[in-house]
């Protein structure tokens, strides 16, 4: 028996992951307890994501686990044991705004969350690669320093930066404003790096731009291009915090993310960080994200401009992902942020 092992089974990445390598043939067990809806009420709910897994995928078995129960997660590390060929940690709490308003819960799911399974997985499936799902919310708001310009509809970097092509692993993470929630997953980030440096466990953190896809249960808080989309079809109005909504996103598909995780898995290395997202291939900003799903939808949104930013929102980010491409020449990018939008739509008809 060869076993998988995903926390967030049922989130956005969880699920894709489940998809994917129950296709490999893979037994998958899945740990997920719904917490999106405490987090972002009904538009959050996974509930149909773990219906819909179960039905479909015959080697697919769930677990009601939170990840911050030691002991409930051990009873699953024992079973399995060295059967677990792999981790794919992508279960968090993942909204700035929640992370502020319940700074423990936040930090005691991203944080102690992750040390839980580090620790298990040393414990009892040592030479199981540990993919870690870390966020560009590392870096804080030092992208803002680099040196924007504002254009129509977009801010843009000057082409003279060493940054264009987007923002590499060398950012600093230090003298900066992080957010809550992007101090959480640095402390989960940084200890998932030690326990590969320190413990030789085979793991990597992916520090990810947004991360999008049709089993994305987006919500206000979070799921930016999945709940612009559903707002405009469903609301016809979208809210848009700072930065007159130019503010640039780099969005990866779920499957391109997947390729990722499999190209690794194959040929892991240890205590490992790529910054990872859709690059100069798949970005846009809110205001390019709404003309184009206006355009797809011939819906006229209602555009309700907040002048007041979120808290370490980044102005522009764009992934620069040339150091994972050189160590897996191999992974190819599907999806760029057109093609992205349209599935999200198409699947909402």
């Amino acid at each position: 028996m060869s076993v998988i092992l995903i926390t967030g089974s049922c989130g956005l990445v969880g699920s894709e992951s489940v998809k994917f390598f129950s296709s490999k043939g893979f037994d998958v067990v899945g740990i997920d307890n719904n917490l999106r809806l405490k987090f972002f009420g009904k538009d959050g709910d996974t509930r149909w994501v773990k219906n819909n897994l179960i039905k479909v995928y015959g080697n697919y078995k769930h677990n009601n686990i939170d990840i911050r129960n030691y002991s409930a997660l051990e009873k699953v590390y024992k079973k399995y044991k060295k059967s677990i060929k792999l981790i794919i940690h992508s279960a968090a709490q993942p909204s700035h705004d929640w992370a502020k308003k319940e700074p423990f819960v936040d930090f005691n799911i991203n944080a102690l969350g992750t040390l839980n399974l580090l620790n298990l997985t040393k414990k009892y499936s040592h030479d199981a690669p540990f993919i870690f799902l870390s966020t560009n919310k590392v870096y804080g708001d030092n992208p803002n320093s680099l040196p924007l310009q504002e254009l129509n509809f977009r801010w843009e970097i000057k082409k003279k930066s060493r940054f264009f092509n987007g923002i590499d692993e060398t950012m600093s993470l230090d003298n900066c404003v992080h957010s809550f929630f992007g101090a959480s997953k640095s402390y989960a980030d940084l200890i998932v790096q030690e326990y590969g440096k320190n413990e030789g466990l085979k793991t990597v953190c992916f520090r990810a731009g947004c991360i999008t896809g049709p089993n994305h249960s987006g919500a206000k808080l979070h799921g930016f291009l999945s709940y612009l989309v559903k707002s405009v079809i469903k609301t016809q109005s979208y809210s848009i915090f700072g930065y007159k909504g130019k503010q640039v996103r780099d969005n990866i598909h779920s499957y391109d993310l997947v390729q990722c995780f499999w190209n690794f898995f194959k040929k892991p290395r240890i205590g490992e960080v790529y910054n990872i997202g859709g690059g100069r291939k798949s970005n846009c900003s809110i205001v390019e994200a709404l003309n184009y799903v206006e355009s797809l939808t011939n819906i006229k949104t209602k555009r309700n401009y907040n002048k007041k930013n979120r808290i370490g929102d980044h102005i522009w980010y764009i992934s620069d992902t040339k150091k994972f491409k050189k160590h897996y020449p191999n992974w190819k990018q599907k999806y760029d942020t057109k093609s992205i939008i349209e599935e999200l739509y198409y699947n909402l008809l």
